[in-house]
């Protein structure tokens, strides 16, 4: 079958890819044209166009960017049309992909099938609307997804969280501290790791705050996990004299490592408690307090990390808008780095947070689901 898949983003393309291989081994025949990324690209197939050039966070930099967002659209609309796949796959990114949800709908004769849910219970829960009308099947990572939905009348599948199956199955999982440090020319000193985001709005805002705390630790070394798809020079500016050091695809890697870490909001925080990470979540907001005010009113959940929102708790600090400054990261990181009980309670937390999403094997699940449905449609 023709499988037409649209990730918008670094983790998107991570689980897309991982979803490709997975129905590859359910369909020999499969053939796939997608926008995303280098893994998903590594599975083979035609790619229209790269994450890189897609992801634009924010009402401003949408605005900025309006006439590339359009022209991405129009070639992603061209592409599904030349392709004539058999099913539409969107990864998150709702946004773009609900627009191509619903063109699919009314231009072709081929089920829409959502892997990973938009964060509508979140935020932006009227997109519900647009879910039902255009959307055939939806196949959830969380398991209170399935409550939201319920509550609206549409019933989902959680087919277990795929970054379980990520941090589990990562490839150097018994790499020592001296192992990594020898690869990556470090010192012996305790890590503390930064991880600023995903994209380059999201690094911009929250790496100078990010070094300028971690530098106040004279007996750790500052690592920053580079995310892919981002030029090296980009991260460089931000540096100037600090003694920081970059590591690329080696995020897993780092957590490992580090002592503690200091993440912006988004997939890497779950991926930390995975791995067993202490850390501090940090949010910016435009216009800090009046931001913070105004996010009270649209968001409709209690906290922002993923970490928390699974275990419906603070299980994390969480510092955003204004409680995202420079002081307030520093008292964090002195207790995760120094305070073992504090440590310990916080890792303890992550493993109930493990048991609940599911055991391995959700791209599997979710793969052999999708590939039952298209034959029986057939």
């Amino acid at each position: 079958m023709l499988y037409f898949i649209i990730a918008g983003e670094a983790s998107g393309d991570l689980h897309a890819s991982n979803l490709m291989k997975e129905l590859r081994k359910e369909d020999s025949a499969a053939e796939f044209c997608f926008l995303g990324g280098n893994l998903m690209q590594a599975q083979g197939g035609f790619m229209v166009k790269h994450y890189r050039n897609m992801a634009f966070m924010g009402i401003i930099a949408v605005l900025k960017n309006a006439r590339t967002v359009l022209k991405n659209m129009s070639n992603c609309k061209q592409a599904i049309l030349d392709f004539k796949p058999d099913v539409l796959i969107l990864v998150d990114y709702p946004g773009f992909n609900l627009r191509m949800a619903r063109f699919v709908k009314e231009n072709l004769n081929i089920p829409v099938f959502y892997y990973i849910s938009p964060k509508i219970w979140a935020w932006k829960e009227y997109r519900i609307k647009e879910i039902r009308r255009y959307v055939d099947r939806m196949f959830t990572i969380f398991p209170f997804e399935t409550a939201f939905y319920a509550k609206h009348l549409f019933p989902v599948e959680f087919v277990g969280n795929p970054s379980i199956d990520t941090v589990c199955e990562r490839a150097l999982h018994q790499q020592s501290f001296q192992e990594f440090c020898s690869i990556n020319k470090l010192s012996d000193k305790p890590v503390i790791a930064l991880l600023a985001g995903s994209r380059k709005q999201e690094i911009r805002a929250c790496m100078p705050r990010m070094l300028q705390a971690a530098d106040k630790f004279l007996d750790y070394q500052v690592v920053v996990a580079c995310a892919p798809g981002i030029d090296p020079s980009f991260y460089q500016k931000f540096l100037q004299n600090n003694k920081v050091h970059l590591v690329f695809n080696q995020t897993y890697e780092l957590l490992q490592q580090a002592r503690a870490a200091v993440i912006n909001s988004g997939t890497a925080t779950l991926e930390a408690a995975l791995v067993g990470t202490p850390q501090v979540v940090v949010y910016h907001v435009i216009f800090s307090r009046f931001g913070y005010w105004v996010k009270n009113l649209i968001i409709n959940i209690k906290h922002i990390s993923l970490v928390n929102i699974v275990a419906e708790k603070e299980v994390v600090k969480e510092l955003l808008a204004h409680q995202f400054t420079v002081k307030n990261v520093v008292d964090e990181l002195e207790k995760l780095l120094h305070n073992e009980n504090y440590r310990v309670k916080m890792q303890k937390e992550y493993d109930k947070i493990k048991k609940s999403l599911g055991e391995q094997g959700a791209a599997g699940r979710c793969a052999k689901k999708m590939y039952e449905i298209l034959v029986a449609s057939h």
